[in-house]
């Protein structure tokens, strides 16, 4: 079974409300063994300049759907409503 990532962009407008998204975030992530491979500045080369990229890993599609359907997850992201522009997608790595 592939793994799978979370491809985040985020660009933070309210970070004190950001904050409460940060705390509680993790536990949902943990719960689902996610990883964090890469998180961050980034250059732009192209599209939107956001302000932080970020890339987690997750041992399956399921696993990483399942991360952010839970009820941890979503009560971490109604904390980052109104406090920041994102972009999420969740992909399927390619098998070798």
């Amino acid at each position: 079974m592939p793994k799978a990532y979370w491809i985040a962009n985020v660009t933070v407008t309210d970070p004190e409300a950001y904050a409460g998204y940060q705390t509680l975030a993790p536990e949902a992530f943990a719960q689902f063994g996610a990883k964090f491979l890469a998180r961050g500045e980034a250059e732009t080369l192209e599209g939107r300049a956001w302000q932080r990229r970020v890339i987690i890993e997750f041992a399956s599609l399921s696993d990483a759907k399942a991360c952010y359907a839970s009820d941890a997850y979503q009560t971490a992201k109604s904390h980052r409503h109104n406090a920041c522009d994102a972009d999420i997608a969740i992909i399927e790595a390619m098998e070798e």
